[in-house]
């Protein structure tokens, strides 16, 4: 469970109103409905319910009223870092591997997580093509982040969340005539994303199973290229479901259902254990995960392994 919902269930709990725990937690009520919705899928109980103009518990919330606000204190004691840690007076550079995708949506916010609390702290970002290098194992990067994958045996890894992909056009395309099938979404000219220049993958497979195929016409690099070549023309490209949408709108671009039975992203962090009891890396990885599972960026499930 993701220890950031729990947090807004305790808020919602204590407050029995989705507009008051939003003031509490400094973000939208917007954002808190939809973590409510997310509670209520994992609980399997509405949790709150309408009761006038205000809202209620159900007997099963308050069942677990005492309990999360006990589990969310038993883990800030875990987490808590330990003595003579001291962030203000922290003077330290992190490492950060991920695609620039993340980068985009999620370097602000970290940013401003971490210099409020350790304004000597500086972070640096480092392209997805050291994926799969020893970089942790030297030490040159902290953390990669991102779909983990060929990691040395001894790299310990966090799970963060699972994101669907959804695909992305200019607002005017033709595709947003009608309704977008397998057979309409085939049939568009594609903007394939590959480091190594790869123009095959989940999405051709999927399409093979209904007997189609689709034109990949060009093949670039990295997301914001894609992003940038796709408001630009005809051709569609991918990105995360519900990451960076403001930035699309004001590229002139719209997302929409990928009409395929295709495997959501598992993205999580990875690092080497060496840094796993360090005080300063520990504080650096909670707001690493906190910065991409916040209200401006993607609200999902989050799994936690064992430091």
């Amino acid at each position: 469970m993701d220890l950031n919902l729990l947090r807004i269930l305790d808020v919602l709990l204590q407050e029995n109103s989705v507009t008051r725990a939003a003031e509490r937690l400094g973000t939208s009520p917007a954002a808190v409905s939809r973590s409510l919705a997310r509670l209520r899928r994992a609980v399997g109980d509405p949790l709150l319910v309408r009761a006038g103009q205000g809202m209620v518990p159900t007997p099963r919330a308050v069942e677990l009223r005492e309990e999360v606000g006990a589990l969310l204190r038993g883990c800030d004691d875990v987490l808590r870092p330990g003595p003579g840690f001291d962030a203000v007076r922290l003077q330290r550079t992190f490492t950060v591997q991920a695609a620039d995708l993340l980068l985009v949506g999620l370097a602000g916010s970290l940013s401003e997580r971490i210099h409020a609390e350790a304004p000597q702290v500086d972070v640096v970002f480092l392209p997805e093509a050291m994926e799969g290098g020893p970089g942790l194992r030297q030490g040159s990067v902290d953390v990669e982040l991102g779909v983990l994958g060929h990691l040395d045996p001894e790299i310990r890894t966090r799970q963060l969340t699972r994101m669907p992909l959804v695909g992305i056009a200019r607002s005017g395309h033709p595709l947003f005539d009608g309704r977008i099938d397998a057979r309409r979404f085939a049939a568009a000219d594609h903007i394939g994303i590959s480091r190594l220049g790869k123009r095959l993958g989940p999405i051709d497979s999927a399409l093979a199973e209904l007997g189609l195929r689709r034109r990949t016409a060009v093949v670039v690099p990295s997301h914001t290229s894609a992003m940038m070549l796709a408001r630009d023309t005809d051709l569609v490209a991918l990105s995360l479901a519900d990451w960076l949408p403001d930035t699309l709108a004001a590229m002139g671009l719209r997302t929409f259902p990928i009409p395929l039975d295709l495997a959501p992203l598992d993205l999580g962090m990875a690092w080497h254990p060496r840094n796993s009891t360090d005080p300063a890396h520990r504080w650096f990885r909670e707001h690493l995960a906190a910065a991409v599972l916040a209200p401006t960026g993607p609200e999902t499930t989050v799994a936690r392994t064992a430091d």
